[in-house]
């Protein structure tokens, strides 16, 4: 990828480049997948590049002995399969004395964190937790009862590797069992199909063309069970390595996902006029009437759809909600046909999406009008007493109700504009002593956030222009320091689209460059008028 532009760079010239390089890159900005390159090292010896992989794995292995992003719940399933996969190296007995060692030192420090958890944790929503955490539980123990007691092995006769509290180990089977009737496994396993390998018959097993469900871990486990698709999937997964250094994204590639959010956050702002061709070519190719999918073999979800629909509006095509009603409920919108749990933010783009196509189509109000009125009461009534919304697709609360604050004070309304007030007080009450905003520490994506929700949901008061010059001045240090984006997003692991992240930071610094000059020139007219 090209080297990003100058943050002293005017605003519209920034934004032009980010474009160009979104447009650019075929895979997407997110960086590699602990979880998933394991995944790989485990189910394909064929591939090459193994080497880089082991390197890799033993490279990330923290101090404590865990794997992974963020705090110790989100820590559970890269630790695992970091750990299945060095058993399985250390199985195959491919390396050297030197690398054995290793390996088994870390297999031994990752058993001591996965056998100290607590009995009892909150773990995070991610991508498939129920199916893949006691998947990867049971192969660990396979492994560690199949190994040879020796000097540079893990102890065999240790003790089993129990499933941590709140998951339960007959998961996988049981979902293989409830689809063995029909034949077939719903597209929506096919991204974690590497949970389910060991379960299912060979009539369960996918047939697809590329990567399974955009994931590089289910098509190394399909290859596994599949031996005649090993020669595709050792194409498809080269070509992904190639991107990433040997190693492997939880999904490949994201181009629909990164195109639909950087265009969507660079509209809050403006979209400069150089971008505009780029971003309407995106919004014509990705925009679907039977729904969009976030990336090649996943399902059609209502996020990705709602996005298509909104950025269509934003640049002006005529193109409608009408997607959406694939989705629709009744109240809300599902993200997928048979969704278990319901996302605060793709509702809130689906109203963003509504409002938008309504302030074009006035005459649609008969048919989306009670809809986003529902939809608005819907997420009203998922805002959480301090003021604030969670969700599903992220682990900051800030993402969530900067979503939901921009959705409802788009809408209007009596009701709205009280949540939204109720959400502002709650991000100026929260805000670090240094101007920035995060849920485990200060980021400049969660400060960006933070600030889109001072900026939508309240008028100027001394206390929220105080909390917006102090971001302002930590955003400005951060972006000149080279600030680091941590990992935040949801799939099977935490992940950063790193570019869609430098769409929100920027456009937030640009709305706050505004906001300057508007409060310039109203001192101006008061000093003439006095």
């Amino acid at each position: 990828m090209s080297i990003s532009t100058p943050i002293d760079t005017p605003y519209a010239e920034r934004a032009t480049s980010l474009v160009a390089r979104t447009d650019q890159d075929r895979w997407g900005s997110v960086g590699p997948s602990l979880y998933e390159t394991a995944r790989v090292l485990s189910a394909a010896p064929w591939l090459p590049g193994e080497p880089r992989r082991i390197t890799y794995l033993l490279e990330q292995q923290a101090p404590d002995g865990s794997w992974g992003e963020g705090p110790l719940p989100y820590r559970l399933l890269p630790t695992l399969s970091a750990v299945e996969a060095a058993l399985a190296v250390l199985r195959r007995g491919t390396t050297s004395a030197e690398v054995t060692g290793r390996l088994t030192a870390a297999v031994n420090t990752g058993l001591g964190v996965l056998r100290a958890l607590p009995p009892v944790c909150p773990w995070p929503d991610t991508a498939a937790a129920e199916i893949l955490v006691p998947s990867l539980v049971a192969k660990i123990n396979e492994k560690l009862g199949s190994l040879t007691t020796g000097e540079n092995t893990p102890d065999p006769d240790g003790p089993r590797l129990p499933v941590p509290g709140g998951f339960h180990a007959s998961a996988p089977a049981r979902v293989a069992r409830r689809y063995e009737p029909a034949g077939s496994l719903p597209v929506k396993f096919h991204h974690t199909f590497e949970g389910m390998d060991s379960y299912i018959p060979p009539s369960l097993v996918p047939d697809a063309v590329g990567l399974l469900g955009s994931s590089p871990a289910a098509t190394a486990a399909r290859a596994t069970r599949q031996p005649a698709t090993t020669a595709q999937a050792i194409t498809d997964l080269t070509a992904v390595a190639q991107r990433y250094g040997g190693l492997f994204p939880e999904a490949a590639p994201l181009r629909v996902v990164e195109r639909l959010w950087v265009a969507a956050a660079l509209a809050r702002a403006h979209l400069p006029n150089a971008a505009l061709p780029t971003v309407r070519g995106w919004a014509e190719e990705i925009y679907d009437p039977q729904g969009v999918r976030g990336a090649p073999g996943l399902m059609t979800d209502a996020d990705d759809t709602a996005m298509a629909v909104l950025v269509a509006s934003l640049v002006g095509l005529p193109y409608g909600p009408a997607p959406l009603d694939l989705f629709h409920n009744g109240s809300h919108y599902d993200c997928y046909i048979g969704e278990d749990t319901g996302s605060v933010t793709a509702n809130a783009h689906a109203l963003q999406a509504l409002v938008s196509h309504l302030r074009r189509r006035p005459t649609a109000e008969h048919t989306y009008g009670p809809r986003a009125a529902k939809l608005c009461d819907w997420l009203i009534g998922r805002q959480q007493p301090e003021g604030h919304w969670s969700d599903k697709w992220h682990a900051s609360p800030y993402y969530a109700t900067a979503r939901s604050v921009i959705a409802l004070t788009q809408y209007g309304g009596h009701h709205a504009s009280r949540a939204a007030r109720s959400a502002a007080a709650w991000t100026t009450d929260t805000q670090r002593a240094d101007g920035s905003w995060g849920v485990w520490g200060g980021t400049a994506e969660e400060t960006a956030y933070a600030v889109k929700i001072l900026l939508n949901a309240t008028t100027p008061t001394p206390r929220r222009t105080r909390a917006l010059d102090l971001a302002e001045t930590y955003l400005h240090a951060t972006s000149h320091t080279g600030h680091q984006h941590p990992a935040l997003w949801h799939d099977k692991t935490l992940y950063a689209p790193t570019a869609v992240i430098e769409a929100e930071v920027l456009t937030a610094q640009e709305m706050l460059r505004a906001r300057r000059a508007a409060a310039c020139t109203e001192a101006d007219v008061e000093r003439t008028d006095a």
